[in-house]
């Protein structure tokens, strides 16, 4: 008899398909009465599957006494309460290392989107702008910036490598120094903020970094300053950065990844100076794939008595 598995809420296609011809899937999301349908299953369920966006809470896993393994789709993990995990001796598995080259790809891509207004070029183009109205206004040249990195790990080394290309300064900002690079480190946001040119968010979110960048970060990356967010959209204070933005307290922001996804700010989505991107910094058919692999990989390994290939907790 097949494993049985609660799925929190739709994944990867093929990967999903997989998921469901490997084990019973229970579908929680189409679930009218979600508390009746665990309750249902509770007995038989042993894994949790779900996303980095939805996660796994204490709520949901109370529900499910007989989970020992939590399996995420995605290299985050910050919506899964880890807490009650170690707690309970539940395993959590994810995916890292196989999405960092596509989402440092995405954070300098937005760099370069923000500083060249690569999204208004188009429309300037597009809407016969350069026709009637003539040569677009310049922009600003990236190369030779001086970038902070907001968590140097997998994604923001990688970030770092191809700003390398770039003939960037590069700085970074973690709780502790790492010993293996030479990029100036900071201790403080605030002055790491100070001292760059443009900020890139790729720290690894907790509850306690809600609002991290507030409106003091964003005054101290100044008018010339643009900020590129490929982390969690609860790192930035976002009303905050819409008041920097309106006010051109900062030059520009480049966002894969909001408060509320997939609900965007209206006042972000009217700025001209304001690159969106809908949450797609690993989607590539290609990183998908290898998410998917490797998520599959930790379930089944784990469900045979085996360790981990990638796992947090």
């Amino acid at each position: 008899m097949a494993q049985s598995v609660v799925l929190v809420n739709p994944i990867y296609g093929p990967t999903q398909a997989e998921l469901e011809k490997t084990y019973t899937v229970h579908r929680l999301w189409e679930a009218a009465d979600k508390s009746k349908m665990l309750s249902e299953v509770a007995d038989d369920v042993r894994a949790v599957a779900t996303d980095g966006g939805s996660g796994a809470s204490a709520e949901l896993l109370r529900q499910l006494p007989n989970v020992e393994v939590v399996t995420v789709f995605g290299v985050g993990v910050d919506a899964v309460d880890l807490d009650y995990c170690k707690a309970k001796g539940i395993r959590v598995g994810n995916t890292p290392d196989v999405l960092s080259d596509d989402v440092a790809d995405l954070a300098v891509a937005l760099c370069l989107a923000s500083y060249r207004q690569i999204p208004n070029g188009h429309n300037y183009s597009r809407d016969g702008l350069w026709e009637t109205n003539g040569p677009m206004p310049l922009t600003a040249k990236f190369s030779g910036s001086r970038v902070g990195i907001f968590g140097l790990g997998r994604i923001g080394l990688a970030i770092a490598r191809r700003l390398q290309g770039f003939d960037c300064h590069i700085s970074y900002c973690n709780r502790n120094k790492r010993s293996d690079v030479e990029y100036q480190y900071f201790s403080d946001i605030r002055e790491m903020a100070e001292a760059v040119d443009c900020l890139i968010l790729a720290v690894a979110p907790t509850p306690d970094m809600t609002g991290f960048i507030n409106a003091d970060v964003l005054t101290a990356l100044g008018p010339a300053g643009h900020i590129v967010n490929i982390s969690r959209g609860l790192v930035i204070d976002e009303a905050a950065l819409i008041d920097a933005l309106k006010a051109n307290k900062i030059a520009g922001a480049g966002l894969d990844v909001f408060v509320n996804e997939p609900a965007i700010p209206d006042a972000l989505k009217a700025m001209s100076n304001v690159v969106l991107q809908p949450h797609v910094a690993s989607g590539t058919v290609q990183t998908r794939t290898a998410m998917g692999k490797l998520m599959l990989e930790n379930l089944s390994q784990y469900l045979c008595g085996e360790e981990l290939t990638a796992f947090v907790a």
